[in-house]
């Protein structure tokens, strides 16, 4: 197996937004905003090769938005998901299998792209199975008010319509129970999906949102997607305003650092633009960052 940092291209959001109730005075000072207040952010996702299998981790915004739309995004730098995967001789044709943490527009907008005469919309990975699970999909074509312009038809509907669309087996992956907020758990809490990664669930940002598990060269790599966009965020109550449910965010993130930090999981930081991958340690003030280091670090 060999993993792959797939950079899709920068963009920025507000940051009271992406720090909920937490003060700027202290969110500002891990994520510093602009004179418009907007952080910086990422759209970080992960290859991995596997055999006969090249599966891609989420697949960015796309480029088929209007103007206006990536207009309220910033967008930034030169990165983009064609250019990365070129950079590791890749081209979007060999990927076999897209594995979607959750279907918001900055996460799966890359999955589905317009035609080539601009009259309607097609996969973007022609010859991929699109992966995610059954509740998920159900609560995003049919969003509530809140998560509604996160939810877009054309990056969902076109999936189902191609045949490409698969759901990953719940089985014995279905969530466990929570524990309470603060208690410190040694537990294994996820299990291997048919995709040859580990999955674990959380509902807290939006429902059965997957976080990959990954064993590689005997260390392991947690995709987090959501549940920890930024080195910012790694405190309990740094939690976005975006989440739908933040007071199970909050025991998730309780169960999921403990965890992390008592089995030395490496945490790959799809969201944050300057940081890749971190570790957590445990201190009197609770859980906090240990390392920051590159993906090529990890391995040193």
């Amino acid at each position: 197996m060999k993993l792959y940092p797939i950079e899709t291209g920068n963009f920025k959001l507000d940051g009271g937004a992406m720090f909920g109730v937490v003060p700027k005075s202290l969110w500002q000072r891990t994520n510093p905003a602009d004179a418009n207040n907007m952080i910086d952010m990422s759209a970080r996702c992960l290859l991995i090769e596997d055999g006969d299998r090249l599966i891609l981790i989420d697949t960015g915004m796309g480029n088929k938005q209007s103007d206006k739309f990536f207009g309220y995004y910033y967008r930034w730098d030169d990165f983009s998901l064609d250019g990365s995967l070129a950079k590791h001789g890749f081209h979007r044709d060999d990927i076999t299998d897209v594995f979607l943490t959750h279907l918001h527009f900055d996460h799966c907008g890359g999955c589905i792209q317009w035609n080539k005469d601009r009259t309607g919309y097609e996969p973007a990975f022609k010859n991929a199975i699109y992966w995610t699970n059954e509740r998920h999909w159900e609560w995003a074509i049919h969003p509530n008010a809140r998560e509604k312009a996160s939810f877009l038809k054309e990056n969902l509907l076109p999936m189902q319509e191609s045949g490409q669309l698969q759901f990953v087996n719940l089985g014995s992956l279905a969530p466990k129970a929570m524990t309470a907020v603060g208690q410190k758990e040694a537990k294994t809490f996820f299990e291997k999906s048919e995709l040859g990664f580990g999955i674990h669930f959380v509902d807290g940002h939006t429902d059965k949102q997957m976080l990959p598990y990954i064993d590689y060269h005997g260390k392991k790599l947690v995709f987090v997607a959501d549940l920890l966009p930024t080195v910012g965020h790694v405190p309990l109550p740094y939690v976005m305003g975006f989440d739908t449910r933040p007071l199970l965010t909050l025991v998730e993130k309780s169960r999921f650092l403990n965890e992390a930090a008592e089995n030395g999981y490496y945490l790959y930081l799809e969201h944050d633009a300057h940081n890749e991958i971190c570790t957590v340690k445990y201190t009197e003030k609770g859980i906090r960052v240990d390392k920051v280091l590159t993906f090529n670090e990890m391995f040193v």
